[in-house]
């Protein structure tokens, strides 16, 4: 799993933020308390998605536990998923054996400092013990690991064996059965064995959408570097590319929609919300913004940028500034700028339309609740009600056609 799901703060209402950096935290501390400090490495982001589904199923409460201040969160406490909770450690056994399968695919590559013989071996030595180290922790709670040293080991051999016309899909298959099977432990761990379809459903989507927007942000590097990447391999246009992550969003969203849950809060957020968030900002990055700024049907053609090409605009040759002088600018008989004039050569700044004082009202914004968007938001250029996360419940153009409205803080789902 790679890291999409990485939700902000000035996003999420205050309830649902802290359960996730419980989930977080815990996943976090599992791994040192199992396994010492260095298992920490193997953390991601995604990997939480497992304790928060299970947690979503479970019928008894969640165990949590105090930690200590921390610097990652400020030197400040929480209440955090304790060691013992099954979806901890679960979490915990997926990340250090995908870690491992990871780590040994960057010494197979020479990457960096691992073109060094004596750091190779080292790294190898590493991956080796979380890989025994996953292996003990999914045997005590029933999970084998071997279907994730299976995906990693069939992910090899595809990569070698992948064509110029082939599917794309072909690549992501490994990701996308190791995630399933993950997702799908979690039914049986909540003692909800009707889910586990419905769950590896997910986790396949996810995986799909997963391993596509790796290769999307790492397509310029894997060429400068000649490694290799599913979208180059394969010949995929970054149009099919992002079909392929709306379409399996889409089916993700009726899959969970199934599944049966007791709290679907966060989980929703998550692989809903967030998911479709890391898609629209991944693809918009890399220069193709879902058309007319919504993430439904296809998008157009479109070629994928080389090293050469600028990044991190959508604008290949800077946004386009309106002059609100159509006949020409009126003269000026003193050195300063007139208050209505637009900053030259650049964007606008993010936040309402309506003229501001750049900086302090920019600051004002980007604290506010949802009304700084950035550049790859869907919702950068609506209205001051549109994007405050207080003021919409949801993400569908319909409120009345779904059920997001659920949150206690502020009557919407953020």
């Amino acid at each position: 799993m790679f890291g999409i799901v990485r939700p902000c703060r000035h996003r999420m209402c205050a309830n649902l933020h802290a359960a996730w950096l419980g989930h977080l935290c815990g996943l976090c501390l599992t791994l040192r308390d199992e396994h010492g400090h260095r298992a920490r490495l193997t953390i991601n982001y995604d990997g939480l998605l497992i304790s928060v589904l299970l947690a979503a199923q479970s019928a008894t409460p969640t165990r949590y536990r105090q930690a200590g201040p921390c610097a990652l969160r400020g030197f400040q406490g929480a209440s955090v998923l304790s060691p013992t909770d099954p979806g901890a450690r679960l979490a915990a056994a997926v990340s250090l054996v995908l870690a491992a399968g990871k780590t040994r695919d960057h010494v197979a590559d020479r990457d960096g400092a691992l073109r060094v013989a004596a750091f190779a071996g080292v790294a190898g030595k590493l991956a080796d013990r979380w890989a025994a180290a996953g292996a003990r922790t999914g045997d005590a709670i029933g999970f084998d690991t071997g279907v994730l040293l299976d995906a990693v080991a069939r992910q090899t051999t595809l990569e070698h064996a992948i064509r110029p016309g082939a599917s794309v899909l072909l690549a992501t298959e490994p990701t996308e059965s190791a995630v399933a099977a993950a997702f799908a432990h979690t039914a049986t761990l909540a003692g909800m064995p009707g889910n586990a379809s419905g769950l590896a459903e997910i986790g396949r989507y996810f995986g799909r959408i997963a391993h596509l927007l790796d290769a999307v942000e790492d397509y310029a590097d894997d060429q400068a570097r000649s490694v290799f990447n599913p979208l180059r391999a394969t010949g995929t246009e970054l149009a099919e590319a992002r079909r392929l992550c709306e379409d399996a969003h889409h089916g993700l969203r009726l899959a969970l929609a199934d599944v049966e849950l007791r709290d679907r809060t966060l989980a929703r957020a998550l692989l809903v919300r967030e998911v479709g968030d890391a898609i629209d900002r991944t693809f918009t990055l890399a220069h193709h913004p879902s058309p007319g700024g919504h993430r439904s049907g296809p998008s157009a053609p479109a070629r994928l940028r080389t090293p050469v090409e600028p990044v991190g605009s959508p604008y290949p040759h800077g946004e386009p500034v309106r002059s609100p002088y159509p006949h020409g600018e009126p003269v000026r008989h003193s050195g300063r700028r007139s208050g209505t004039e637009r900053h030259p050569g650049g964007p606008r700044p993010d936040g309402c339309d309506a003229p501001l004082l750049i900086g302090g009202a920019c600051a004002l914004t980007a604290c506010t609740c949802g009304l700084w968007q950035p550049r790859w938001s869907r919702i950068r250029r609506e209205k001051c009600s549109s994007r405050c996360w207080c003021t919409r419940c949801c993400d569908c153009p319909d409120c009345s056609a779904c059920d997001w409205c659920s949150c206690d803080c502020c009557g919407c789902d953020c």
